[in-house]
Formats: structure tokens, sequence, C-alpha cells
């Protein structure tokens, strides 16, 4: 496997039309990308048109970047265009199976008398309940199996995400960003979303630390078809930590059942979605809508960047210069819809070492994209009771 960084052009389109002018509004954004030791930012900014009043970009508590904004005259549409040049180096753990065992790993993790490592009271914070992760004792009874005694952390992370991926099905309509996680348990269906703060609840109930991320899943459009402005989706997968391993936390994708690498780019991570949802805020007056949101991962080794997304937002236009799909609009083929259907996958392989991670089939992408459109209106719904931003 050779070392080479991977690099990529994204971008990530939201558009809200409001309907009828917003006098006030604050919005926290999510939009740029976190560095890390096998992610390099080569370029990334943030257009949004109108101009804010206020801006500020700075990190949120988990090391996030983070943007800030507030508008302070009225407006009838909201435009925000995060565009980002990035490389992402190949960084799949060596051997899983030589992870600590998870009962030491959770000891480790366990309050006692003893001051923490820096690194054991960071990761704590990803210990316990949060807004969309309950911990439960069914979700610890689900688990239970992947995790026998001594088997080193990571493997058993491995079993759980595979069960995860064997036990449940891929469906947009059986959720919204707001369900339970027991009642997806229960009905074993759902979106990546979902199943990622399944993990994370199941390992957390065991008393293991794990954390939310947020980011992109490169897609590849049918063979001889152009790679379709906009037709991508935002992603989510789990991150586990496990003390003395390379990077001490190692990712793992319940949707697709892989170890996540060099086609997956991470944005942010947090306790759950809640903590770092693309768009956050609040608004006074508009009326009901929901986004339009277009999202295009292109690979720069192999592919050069569509003409149409070189072009930043104009200003004060109230539109972009690039136009963005309607929520009817399907992509020709998705690369996920040629792999598998929802649920389905040409990967029947338990065991990870025996799963091709660049060859996996990926989610349905118009379901990815709908989930998107569900959570955005929704955290902005949240507070307040307020029309969505």
């Amino acid at each position: 496997m050779t070392d080479k960084p991977v690099r990529y052009h994204v971008v990530h389109e939201t558009r809200y039309d409001y309907g009828s002018p917003v006098s006030l509004s604050q919005q926290q954004l999510h939009l740029s990308p976190r560095v890390l030791a096998w992610q390099q930012i080569e370029e990334q900014r943030v257009d949004i048109d109108p101009v804010p009043s206020w801006r500020r970009d700075g990190q949120d508590p988990f090391g996030n970047p983070v943007t800030w904004i507030a508008f302070h005259s009225p407006h009838e549409h909201l435009i925000l265009r995060s565009a980002m040049s990035i490389a992402v180096t190949p960084h799949l753990p060596k051997n899983i199976a030589l992870s600590p065992p998870w009962e030491s790993v959770r000891d480790l993790l366990a309050y006692d008398s003893t001051a923490p490592r820096s690194e054991d009271l960071d990761a704590m914070r990803f210990l316990f309940e949060s807004s969309h992760v309950r911990i439960k004792h069914e979700l610890a009874a689900y688990a239970l199996d992947c995790f026998p005694p001594k088997r080193p952390i990571l493997l058993g992370a491995q079993a759980l995400m595979a069960k995860i991926f064997k036990e449940f099905t891929f469906d947009p309509e059986a959720t919204t960003v707001s369900t339970p996680i027991l009642e997806v348990l229960e009905k074993k269906r759902g979106v990546c979303q979902d199943f990622a703060h399944l993990m994370i609840g199941c390992l957390r109930a065991l008393g293991l630390s794990a954390r939310y991320v947020s980011g992109y899943l490169l897609t590849r459009p049918p063979p001889g078809k152009p790679r379709l402005i906009g037709a991508d989706a935002s992603h989510a997968w789990v991150s586990v930590y496990a003390p003395d391993c390379e990077n001490d936390w190692v990712d793992f994708d319940p949707t697709n059942n892989l170890l996540p690498n060099t086609e997956h780019i991470t944005v942010a991570v947090g306790r759950d979605f809640s903590d770092i949802s693309p768009l956050r805020g609040i608004i006074l007056g508009g009326g009901g809508t929901e986004p339009e949101v277009a999202v295009t991962v292109t690979p720069l080794d192999e592919e050069e960047i569509p003409a149409g997304l070189l072009a930043p937002v104009e200003a004060g236009s109230g539109k972009a210069k690039v136009d963005l799909p309607k929520a009817q609009a399907k992509p020709a083929e998705s690369a996920e819809k040629s792999g598998a259907k929802s649920g389905e996958s040409a990967l029947d392989a338990a065991e990870l070492d025996e799963i091709a991670p660049e060859e996996a089939a990926l989610d349905n992408i118009e379901a990815d994209k709908k989930a998107e459109k569900q959570s955005a209106a929704a955290v902005v719904q949240a507070a307040a009771g307020v029309p969505a931003a």
C-alpha cells in the first residue's frame, strides 16, 4: 500500500429561500475541515450571501473549526458555499489485533482515585450520554457478543460494525434526525447518522469512549459517465478510543462495513450529530422552507474540477453561479446504486481484512441528501420553535 496522499476538491453548498423576509438571524457553521495527522488542508474558504453583519471564525470545544455569523438586516435568502482542496494520506491501523483488551480500556476510563492521563481525560468527554445518544442496557446487550473476554478493543469494534451492517437496512423513510436509537434498534432500519449513533451508544454502554464523525465520502459515477455536480452527500461514521495505538482514535463506518481510509474526508468530531451539524441557528421571520443541499467531491488526481464549481457565490445576487439540483432530480446512476440497494451490499465477508475498502458499496446517495436536508431543517427549528433558517 502506498503512502501517497489522495487529493480532493470538495464543494458543499446550501441554499435557503425563505419566502418572506428574515429580519434577524444567528447561525453556527461546521463547514471547514479539521486538520488531522493524515489530513492536510491545502485551501479552504466559506462564502456567504448575503454578506453577514458579523462573522467570527474559531474553534469549538472539540477542536473543530467553526464559523459564527449574524444578520441584522432583512434578507430573503441565505447561500453558504464551502470549497476546499484537501489531501488524505492512507492511515489504516497496521494490526487491529494488537490493540489492548477492551476491558482494560474500560477500566482505564472508569473513575478511580488516580489522576488520569491528559489523553484519557479528553476521551472521557465521549464516554457519557449526549443529546442523541442514550446509554441503555439494551444497547450493551446488543453489543456484548462482539466483546468476549480479553478481545482486543478494535476487533470488538470491527465485529460490532459488521453486525450492524448485516442486521440493519438502509432506509431513509424509517427515521428522522430526532429518532431515538432504541427505536432504530427495534426497527433495524435507518441511515448513516442512525447507524453511527447506534454504534456509539453500544460502545458507551460498555464503558468505552466513542465519538461521532461527520464528513464526506467519495462516490464514483458509472463508467463513462461524467461526475454530476451536487450529486454527493455528507456522511457520518464512528471513532473509537484505543489508547496506545497509532492514532489513539480509530474510525469505523457501520453503514459500509469498513475502516475509513483515503475515500473518507473528515470535517468535524463531536459527541453526536447535534454538536457538529453543518448549520445550526435561529431566525426571526421567514416562511417554512427546506434547504437545497449540493455536495460534489472530485478526486484531483483522476479528474478535473467541473468548471461550474470554480466560480464563487455572487454576493448580493440572490443566487449562486452553480444551479443546485432540485430535490426530485436524481443522478443518472450513483456509485451506491450500482454497488448495492439499500441494506444490501456486494460485501458479504464479516471480517474487515476480507473487505476492499475502496470498492465498498456506499449509501443510497439521494437518501443521504434527503436525510441531510431533514437534519439541517430540524436543528434550526429546534431553537425556540422558529421556522428553519
